[in-house]
């Protein structure tokens, strides 16, 4: 999973990709992003382990892009906005960080500060669906039947965009116009995560600035987390014991990366399957929905290419009969093919033939 990570100059992004990755980035100015990897903590790895001795535990991971973003004071040249979008053409979804903490130079304004952004993406979108649907018309105009789709949409796109709105604001696409759009990587068509990064003293406590980032992601179909980026800092320069304490003292139960993982996770609709063995036990994320082949082409392509059928159980039968053994005496252990769509909590072993 890869998240890029947008926001206005000084509302905390940099700060926040170095405490969730351990990453020594510095704020750039220039469209070149930052990127770090994440391990997302995951209780039931270690659950598995219990029962299944390994020789290591592999987590699943989310990269994150912080990006830099595009003045909406002036247009930026081809080259440049070429540069900016190619960051965010290929990840999932955006974590839009938005300062809610007060550093003395004035008083918060979360709706002012998604505006501005939201006006900075909507800009780079226009220019990119402007220019492709000059292409496409051309095209179009030849008697190309692909090209006439793609002028259609980009036209729906244009409409959208002129009204100074998000794509994503419109549920309004077919399948094959959601495959149009996603080929054209815009900005604004993609899933938004919405991180109110607060100061430490409210951390515990509910502000107006807060409300008004939650609100906005609850009536734009986002999610919402709260994170202090400065507190999050500290904790990743802390050894486990520390940290445990530090985020006691600080009434928290675990770092911000949890709770913002499986909020991008219930955004993009994903989740976690597990695969166990005395080699490793290892996290996958997958789309909910994915059939058994699918998630095996996560593991390798090999194995999907081979699939033959999936052993299944959920991580709650290892917890009840304490081995795969007694879960299979049990009966509780499904043969499953093609078709089957994996569930969140499986455990899996893929059989195959390459």
């Amino acid at each position: 999973m890869e998240c890029g990570m947008v926001g206005l100059p000084g509302v905390g992004k940099t700060t926040l990709l170095n405490a969730l990755t351990g990453s020594r980035a510095a704020p750039s100015a220039a469209l070149k992003p930052n990127v770090g990897v994440a391990k997302i903590p995951d209780p039931r790895l270690g659950l598995i382990a219990s029962y299944i001795p390994t020789k290591k535990i592999v987590s699943a991971t989310i990269q994150f892009v912080d990006i830099p973003g595009v003045p909406a004071s002036s247009r930026p040249d081809a080259a440049k906005l070429n540069a900016f979008l190619a960051h965010v053409r290929q990840v999932d979804a955006l974590v839009h960080v938005v300062k809610c903490f007060d550093d003395g130079s004035g008083a918060p304004d979360p709706t002012g500060d998604i505006d501005k952004m939201d006006t900075e993406l909507v800009i780079a979108d226009l220019q990119v669906a402007e220019s492709a649907l000059d292409k496409a018309s051309r095209a179009a105009r030849a008697g190309d039947a692909d090209s006439k789709a793609r002028a259609a949409l980009l036209e729906k796109v244009l409409a959208i965009l002129n009204e100074g709105k998000p794509i994503r604001s419109s549920s309004n696409w077919s399948d094959p116009e959601k495959a149009m759009l996603k080929s054209y990587g815009l900005v604004t068509a993609k899933p938004v995560l919405y991180v109110a990064n607060v100061g430490e003293d409210q951390i515990s406590v509910e502000s107006s600035q807060v409300d008004v980032v939650r609100k906005h992601a609850q009536g734009t179909g986002g999610r919402s987390v709260v994170v202090c980026a400065k507190l999050e800092a500290e904790l990743a320069e802390l050894d486990e014991k520390d940290r445990d304490e530090m985020l006691g003292s600080m009434g928290l139960s675990e770092p911000a990366i949890g709770p913002l993982a499986r909020a991008a996770n219930s955004l993009l609709g994903l989740a976690s399957f597990y695969t166990a063995g005395e080699k490793e036990v290892r996290s996958w994320p997958v789309r909910l929905g994915a059939t058994a082949p699918q998630a095996a082409g996560s593991v390798h392509s090999d194995i999907e290419r081979g699939f033959i059928r999936a052993e299944c159980y959920n991580v709650d039968d290892l917890v009840k009969y304490k081995s795969e053994k007694a879960i299979r005496e049990a009966g509780r252990l499904r043969s499953e093919g093609k078709n089957y769509q994996l569930r969140d909590g499986d455990v899996v072993h893929f059989l195959f033939n390459v």
